[in-house]
């Protein structure tokens, strides 16, 4: 996780979280164009992200009720003030998984992530916020079907189709067969899991997550092994290891193409 050393202003931030910002070395630690974070080294560590208003509420209610399973971080604050979102969560221990000490090991780490998705899809999802996340998924989707958000080498050498159209095709049959049965993380890739030599420490990033269909969560499981890997060598081996008892093939090529089309 890239950290660089930067300054702030505590007079540009609400009264709640200059005081976490007095004193302390600060660090830019960004990894997307839509959100600003901030690493504070301070009582353990801290992340503050910034964001477009209302863009942070999802994730500031998931990680807050992903934290009382155990499985996220502690929220100590979310507001918003002057057109931006701002959101406090206490640091996981540990690295994520795109961490040389992990990627160093490709088989180990991809039964890992693949056990680990499956452990969160059988947690009990009672009182999730956000109870049904593939409203706006498809909604996402829907809007993409003009064409405009296409990506056709999204999973080049995993799920291909010849054409838009095909794809379309494909999502348009996909969609009333997405389930609501399974508590989604909603971007599982290796960034966002965090281990501490191996021992689960904790998801970050749940801003997509919410009760589901889990062969989004699968798709990006493998997904992000093909990118961090540089091959799609470790496919097979994610799917056995999460579990081919609970995946429907078919499915996961019609969510590859909800995901080329909606962007």
């Amino acid at each position: 996780m890239k950290r660089t050393p930067v300054q702030v202003n505590i007079d540009d931030w609400p009264d709640e979280l200059a005081g976490f910002l007095q004193g302390a070395a600060v660090f830019d630690s960004s990894c997307s164009p839509e959100a600003k974070v901030l690493f504070i080294d301070r009582d353990g560590g801290l992340f503050l992200k910034t964001a477009g208003a209302g863009t942070l509420e999802t994730e500031a209610r998931m990680t807050a009720f992903l934290h009382t399973l155990g499985l996220s971080a502690e929220v100590l604050y979310y507001g918003t003030r002057d057109g931006k979102d701002r959101l406090l969560t206490r640091r996981i221990p540990g690295e994520d998984c795109t961490h040389p000490q992990y990627l160093a090991e490709p088989e180990r780490l991809c039964d890992t992530t693949a056990g680990l998705l499956r452990q969160l899809h059988e947690r009990n999802g009672q009182g999730c916020p956000v109870p049904d996340r593939i409203r706006t998924y498809t909604e996402t989707v829907r809007n993409g079907f003009n064409g405009s958000h296409y990506e056709p080498d999204l999973f080049r050498g995993l799920w291909e189709f010849t054409s838009f159209e095909e794809a379309k095709r494909a999502a348009e049959e996909g969609m009333p067969l997405l389930k609501k049965d399974v508590l989604l993380h909603g971007d599982y890739c290796l960034p966002n899991v965090i281990l501490d030599d191996w021992r689960f420490s904790g998801f970050i990033d749940l801003g997509n997550g919410g009760i589901g269909d889990r062969h989004i969560d699968i798709l990006w499981g493998v997904w992000t092994l093909n990118f961090n890997l540089k091959t799609t060598k470790y496919t097979g081996r994610f799917l056995d290891a999460y579990g081919r008892d609970r995946i429907e093939p078919e499915m996961l090529r019609m969510v590859a193409a909800m995901e080329m089309i909606g962007g």
